[in-house]
């Protein structure tokens, strides 16, 4: 049987202030969640001045990053590629840049949606939260 590390409250907690402060940083109104491994939402934020619509999007972000085991980018590169197939796909719905997984030991412990923004700077927050537990 192996074992796998899983996200604790206090690693939410870090990823949502450091993505919150990066957001900040940059003046940038944003909703920010993270999903586990399996695309459950454990936290949703969604920063004043954030569009409705993205307290939708940044949670579908993070769950098409967590269950495809990849950035949420790489379908939108492979739709806008010509591989349409994908908007198809059984529960991803948030097939756009800005949704990275949470990846330690080579296994996904989960992701982190951002929407608000251009995609390349969604992603960057998503990163920043990410880094804040050293992965």
């Amino acid at each position: 049987m192996q074992t796998k590390s899983i996200l604790q409250l206090a690693d939410l907690k870090k990823i949502a202030a450091a993505a919150e402060a990066e957001a900040l940083k940059n003046n940038w109104a944003v909703s920010i969640s993270i999903v586990d491994d399996g695309g459950h939402l454990l936290w949703l934020q969604r920063l004043d001045g954030a569009a409705p619509i993205s307290a939708q999007i940044a949670p579908a972000k993070a769950r098409t990053s967590a269950l495809g085991r990849r950035e949420s980018r790489i379908y939108e590169e492979m739709i806008n590629g010509g591989r349409v197939s994908f908007l198809s796909a059984p529960g991803l719905d948030g097939l756009l840049e800005g949704g990275v997984p949470i990846m330690k030991d080579g296994q996904c412990l989960g992701a982190v949606g951002v929407s608000g923004v251009k995609s390349v700077e969604d992603a960057q927050i998503a990163r920043a939260g990410i880094a804040a537990i050293g992965l």
